[in-house]
């Protein structure tokens, strides 16, 4: 029964029993809400005006009916739509806000493992050829075995990809925006931002895995494109907007790249008439890295939840804390 005196939980995500059974007895003191659906129209005003804790990705309009919000913990991994002023926007005072970084790790550099062996062995040519009912050669490979392979964006998913990469022979370079004590080990060198333009020119492959911020929108422009190694690739699964959409089709009908994997685009979704549907070179997923098209995914953004709103009630720090200022999730402790 809902108690108008205590404090609302908005859960906009799926769940299942033993997660409801073990998020009640961490925050016995509160009502907890199951909106599964996601959709916040049709929450009362009331409800919201009371909510204190949401657990999901809302649309950020709603959070100006939310004046008492204290934390929101998304469900995925990019925060970029809540760091512009959306959780204070109805006079809530200085929430809490969680990603779900470390959550798609699995997914999403597999898929852009996926991606780029797809690339050095054509099997996206060879798809087309299969719709044709041809069997048609199409030329060399390549071997990631002493590929050059720079990722930007050593994170969570980045470090997923690196290592999965290394292992496959390649030698990986790590690009971080800021200084860590010590290299990974899934890194054979580790460089920060302002040395890309010149790891660019050496680079096989240059994988983007970034959060859409001021610095990062259109980080790969037509200069850096330009500097890429001619027939290398390139391939994205952090935001489009890291992408000068224009010039990397210029780039891949030219010939002077080999060709993109791109899970993201820099308007979703991609309009049908958009030149990068027709380019070959061109190897292109609808956005499904992430999401809950795998069910391990989906079960790690549960445990992170629960395990967040236990260390909420005891006033511990938050895992996968975002930092407003940057857009990035702080260091794990």
């Amino acid at each position: 029964m809902y108690n108008k005196t205590m404090d609302n939980v908005l859960v906009l995500l799926e769940t299942n029993p033993a997660f409801r059974d073990e998020l009640a007895g961490i925050l016995s003191g509160y009502n907890i809400i199951f909106n599964e659906s996601g959709d916040t129209k049709s929450i009362a005003k009331e409800v919201a005006e009371n909510t204190t804790i949401i657990l999901g990705s809302p649309s950020p309009a709603f959070l100006k009916f939310c004046p008492r919000l204290k934390w929101l913990q998304l469900q995925s991994a990019g925060a970029n739509k809540f760091t512009g002023g959306e959780l204070t926007a109805g006079g809530a005072k200085e929430p809490l806000l969680t990603c779900a970084t470390g959550s798609y790790e699995h997914a999403v550099s597999e898929h852009m493992v996926a991606l780029t062996l797809a690339l050095f062995k054509k099997l996206h040519l060879y798809r087309d050829e299969q719709l044709q009912s041809r069997w048609q050669e199409r030329g060399g490979v390549q071997s990631v075995q002493g590929a050059e392979v720079l990722v930007v964006g050593l994170g969570d998913i980045g470090g997923g990809y690196a290592r999965r990469m290394k292992a496959l022979g390649a030698r990986v370079t790590g690009v971080r925006r800021a200084a860590v004590r010590t290299k990974p080990d899934y890194v054979d060198e580790l460089i920060l931002s302002d040395a890309l333009d010149g790891a660019l020119p050496k680079a096989d492959v240059v994988a983007l895995v970034l959060p859409e911020t001021q610095e990062t929108i259109d980080l790969m422009n037509r200069e850096r494109l330009a500097k890429m190694k001619k027939g290398a690739f390139i391939v994205n699964a952090g935001r489009g907007s890291a992408i000068d959409s224009e010039a990397l089709c210029d780039a891949l009908a030219s010939g002077a790249l080999g060709g993109a994997g791109l899970d993201v685009t820099h308007v979703e979704p991609l309009p049908p008439e958009h030149r990068l549907w027709k380019l070959e070179n061109a190897l292109i997923t609808p956005h499904i890295a992430g999401g809950n098209y795998m069910p391990q995914t989906h079960l790690y953004i549960l445990r992170l939840c629960l395990e967040n709103a236990a260390r909420f009630v005891k006033g511990q720090r938050l895992k996968s804390l975002v930092d407003l200022n940057t857009g990035y999730a702080f260091p794990q402790d």
